[in-house]
This record gives structure tokens, C-alpha cells and sequence, in this order.
């Protein structure tokens, strides 16, 4: 591990060693879609996914990039003493558009001068050679991440929340992205019904294999109007307790790579979108629970690195 007092290797520290002071991580919204909701995969999008779930208010209004960014700096300006931030495209597949297009939204967001980077959130299928060497020249001088979501390495479950594309699709992408010298963050979620806790702990071994730098771990949560909170209604499944949620993520971090950096523990929603669990609105208070069981349990991230999970007798 790279950071001692914590049992895992935290995003907020490593901006602060990088950047010589805290880093505000803030979300704009570009106007993206997906290929998986316009047809060119598949209709619908993901079966969990609502984008205002996780989408602020203010990347909503869909105004452009530079007023969100704007904006968005003045408003934590004006409540913590930070001078550093880093650009999110979040909502989407932000490189689902012609490479021209997509030059001017990221350089809007650099421009502000105290803009530190850009985290750019896509699909693999929305990444191709030519707006991969544009991101290798613009990582020459600003920091640059390429979030790609994985959610699952098993096919079934991909095809069951309507992922549009398979694991070897996010596999191939992640190897070219890194291979360009850019950094790489991946979304895994833990909880679908389709998968045993045994399963779950896969993803972490496999992904664990991939030329990865950043990882966030989100619980499944049921939020409104979602294909997923629809199944939810006619045939209510098990969702993790927050008790449950804690040893997981205990679990999986013990068996992940012990260099990656660990950007989230959990995934949350607004109070008004969602439905199920609604321990997930306190992330502050699961970070602290699962650095303290790990602690209790007097282990941490990488303890069981590159050992087989094992499925139950």
C-alpha cells in the first residue's frame, strides 16, 4: 500500500501528495448520451441507471461547461478554503461525439485557472485511436483520468442490466487507454441479484490483473423510474445492510491490487430518487466503518492479492 494510516490506498490523499493540497473532484454535465439508450447497441441505457441520481443541480441546467465550472468552483470556494479542482464529465458517455466536439467541452473546463485536470467518464465502446492520442498529448500537460464502467467482469450479468457490450470490450479498452500513458479509473458495483458474494469477489481478482489506477466501489442502490426498480417492484430481492455492505467491501479490498487507489467505498442518490438502501445517503459514515473493520480485523487492501476465490463446497 502506498499510504500507511489508512488500510487502503485513499483518493483524497493521493491528490494532496500530488497536487501539494487538496483536490475538490466537481461534475459538469456536456449533454452526452449512450449508445446503449439511442439504439446503436440497445434502447433503454443500464437497468439501475437514472443520471439524476447523480447528477448536481447546477450540471443539470445543461448551461455551459464554463458557467458549470464557474459555478461550481464559486460555490465550494465560498464554503472551504480550496484552490484546486478537478473537472468531471460524469453524466453519460462523455466521448460519445466527434473528437472536434469534444476538444472544445474539455478545454472550456481547463481553462478556468485553477482547474487541476479532467476526469472523463465513458464506455469502452466510445473510445477509439485517434481521441486516444488526443488524450495522451493533453495528459502531457494536464492531469487526465479515463473512467470506464466495468460495474461486472461476468457476461451474464452485463447482458442482464443492458450493459450493451461485454467484459472483454472494457478489458481491451483499459489495456490501449493505459498503454497511452493515461490514467485509468474503473466503476465496479457490488449487489446485483444475478451474482454470489463469490462472484463478486471475482471482479475484484480479475480486475485486479488490469492496468488500473483508480477504482470506485458502489453498492447497488434501486433508484426511481429504473428498469431495475421496476423488477424491484414485482419481485423485491436481497440488498445489502449496511452491516453486509461493510464486510464486503472489507472482502474485496483484501483481494485487490494493492497499488490501486481507492476513489469510493459506496454509491449513493438523492433522498427524493431513491429506494432502496438509504444508509447509502451517509458515505462519511461508511468510509469510517470499513477503515475501522479493517482495522479490527487487523487486515487490509491486497492481504489476499492474487489468491483464488473460492466457490462454496
Amino acid at each position: 500500500m502506498k499510504f500507511s494510516d489508512i488500510p487502503y490506498n485513499p483518493y483524497s490523499t493521493f491528490l494532496k501528495e500530488t497536487f501539494g493540497q487538496r483536490v475538490q473532484k466537481i461534475a459538469v454535465h456536456a449533454g452526452f448520451t449512450c449508445p446503449n439508450r439511442d439504439g446503436t447497441v440497445a434502447y433503454g441505457g443500464c437497468t439501475y441507471c437514472n443520471i439524476d441520481s447523480f447528477t448536481p443541480e447546477a450540471a443539470r441546467a445543461r448551461i455551459p461547461i464554463k458557467e458549470q465550472v464557474r459555478s461550481r468552483i464559486d460555490y465550494w470556494k465560498t464554503r472551504y478554503d480550496i484552490k484546486a479542482f478537478m473537472i468531471y464529465f460524469q453524466p453519460y458517455s462523455n466521448t460519445y461525439a466527434p473528437l472536434e466536439h469534444l476538444k472544445q467541452l474539455y478545454q472550456e473546463a481547463l481553462e478556468h485557472p485553477e482547474v487541476v485536470g479532467i476526469s472523463v467518464g465513458t464506455r469502452p465502446d466510445c473510445i477509439d485511436d485517434e481521441k486516444l492520442a488526443y488524450f495522451e498529448e493533453l495528459s502531457q500537460d494536464t492531469f487526465v483520468t479515463i473512467e470506464y464502467g466495468i460495474e461486472s467482469v461476468h457476461d451474464e450479468t452485463l447482458r442482464l442490466i443492458n450493459r450493451g457490450h461485454d467484459y472483454n470490450c472494457t478489458k481491451a479498452g483499459i489495456q490501449k487507454t493505459a498503454g497511452g500513458g493515461i490514467n485509468v479509473c474503473a466503476h465496479v458495483v457490488l449487489g446485483f441479484p444475478y451474482e454470489t458474494k463469490e462472484q463478486m469477489l471475482q471482479t475484484a481478482e480479475e480486475i485486479s490483473t488490469l492496468p488500473l489506477n483508480f477504482i470506485k466501489i458502489h453498492n447497488l442502490h434501486i433508484v426511481r423510474y429504473t428498469e431495475l426498480a421496476k423488477e424491484y417492484s414485482r419481485k423485491p430481492f436481497h440488498i445489502f445492510t449496511f452491516k453486509e455492505w461493510v464486510d464486503m467491501v472489507c472482502r474485496f479490498l483484501e483481494r485487490l491490487n494493492p497499488e490501486f487507489i481507492i476513489e469510493r467505498v459506496s454509491g449513493d442518490a438523492p433522498k427524493r430518487l431513491l429506494i432502496e438502501p438509504q444508509w447509502c445517503r451517509d458515505s462519511a459514515k461508511i468510509i469510517y466503518a470499513v477503515q475501522q473493520e479493517l482495522k479490527r480485523r487487523n487486515t487490509y487492501q491486497g492481504k489476499l492479492f492474487q489468491q483464488p476465490v473460492l466457490e462454496p463446497a
